[in-house]
């Protein structure tokens, strides 16, 4: 079996080594030998670490009919899928690592693939096989919840500062020193990344559609040492948490930071490191934890989907097949989500103020479960705030923060935390 790579980069150069270095186990399996036979690059004079002929011409590699297989690792939204869209449309398979172009274009391409096979295990999680553990190994289960850590980037800066007591800016640049951010973390630390993830999940587990700019997404940059001394008073870590679930029959889609008690399972999840817990109703709740990124752990995948492919393997794309009769799910509002809040607020330390917040509080429904002040410094006329409420309504605790903004006592912008679990 023939495959073309269309972006030879960090994965791209792991896939073309992986399949030589392990050839006779791979062969074994997939019961044929897996070649790679060309990749597409840019650049033909940046040094590439495999060994494999490239061009830059990636019309005519589309062009070739010895091509069986093309790994789409280009990176990018709109250029990819019309690059893969051409190659679907000659009914040639397809591997990808691509989460932004299946966040956008996922139903289209599962329309345009029909019964051609489109592989995408690498999308979520690196080398965590979680697509097929959904499309297949708990394909006789209606998912009620899905609760993952889907960004190893974003995972370690909140593990170094809940062990490390360390300020966010010391940790981002730690990460970025080892590899484990970009020069710009936009994509990871403010939740896009994982977003785009929890869309394929939520896609495979509940036929729910809907974009990035459909959910709610809410990074980690505003987190503070503040936070943490709550979190370690009251037992929780806090996680980047990636969320769907049904509720009411709808589902909710949602990343964004959240405490959640120290012994709960995902909890665990530290350092650069993915976990996934999915809760099925006949199996109850499972656990996947892995690497969720790096060229050889992500080039594991993409290889699995390719051995899958060369077994004569055809999964419906989205876990089921276009023709049933499967009722797709909305997506829930964002301001009808319901979960219990943590509030932090910067606020004069005078008599009164407290009874102010509180009734504040309860005329816009929200009813407080627990309340700490930090001890401030004696020549500091503010005081920090901490509160977590009980069940309430997004929509609600948007209003109070805005309400609170406001108010002349109040220092600096309110700040909130989802809590689950």
């Amino acid at each position: 079996m023939n495959v073309a790579i269309l972006g030879v980069g960090t994965v791209g150069s792991s896939v073309a080594n992986i399949l030589k270095r392990n050839q006779d186990i791979i062969s074994a399996r997939a019961g044929m030998k897996i070649n790679p036979v060309v990749g597409v690059v840019k650049d033909l004079n940046k040094k590439r670490d495999c060994d494999i002929p490239l061009t830059d011409d990636i019309n005519s590699v589309i062009a070739r009919d010895d091509i069986d297989v093309y790994i789409e690792l280009m990176g990018g939204v709109e250029e990819p899928y019309r690059v893969v869209s051409q190659i679907l449309k000659k009914k040639k398979a397809v591997v990808t690592a691509n989460k932004a172009m299946l966040a956008y274009h996922r139903y289209d391409l599962q329309n345009l693939a029909s019964d051609t096979p489109f592989g995408y295990e690498a999308s979520v999680a690196g080398g965590i096989p979680i697509i097929k553990s959904l499309r297949e190994g708990l394909s006789a289960n209606h998912i009620k919840k899905i609760i993952g850590i889907l960004n190893g980037t974003s995972n370690y800066i909140l593990t170094n500062m809940m062990k490390n007591s360390s300020k966010f800016e010391d940790v981002l640049k730690k990460a970025q020193e080892l590899g484990y951010a970009e020069a710009d973390p936009t994509f990871d630390i403010g939740g896009f990344d994982a977003a785009h993830k929890l869309l394929i999940l939520g896609s495979i587990a509940y036929g729910v559609r809907g974009k990035p700019e459909d959910i709610l997404i809410k990074g980690i940059k505003n987190v503070s040492s503040e936070d943490i001394f709550f979190a370690l008073d009251f037992d929780y870590v806090i996680k980047l948490l990636a969320i769907a679930k049904k509720t009411d029959g709808k589902v909710e889609l949602r990343v964004h930071p959240a405490l959640i008690p120290k012994d709960n399972i995902i909890a665990k999840v530290n350092g650069v490191m993915n976990g996934i817990s999915v809760y099925g109703d006949a199996v109850g709740e499972s656990m996947y934890y892995g690497p969720g990124a790096g060229g050889e752990a992500t080039a594991s995948s993409v290889i699995a989907d390719l051995i899958d492919i060369a077994r004569g393997n055809k999964n419906p794309m989205l876990g089921y097949q276009p023709t049933s009769k499967l009722e797709e799910l909305e997506l829930l509002p964002i301001n009808e989500i319901k979960t219990k809040y943590y509030l932090r607020l910067r606020v004069e330390d005078r008599v009164g103020v407290l009874a102010k917040i509180t009734n504040l509080m309860s005329e816009n429904h929200l009813s407080i479960d627990s309340f700490l002040q930090k001890p401030r410094q004696s020549s500091d006329e503010y005081t920090t705030l901490f509160f977590t409420t009980h069940i309430s309504l997004e929509s609600d605790v948007k209003r109070v923060m805005g309400l609170l903004q406001n108010e002349p006592y109040v220092k600096e912008r309110p700040f909130m935390i989802r809590i689950e679990g």
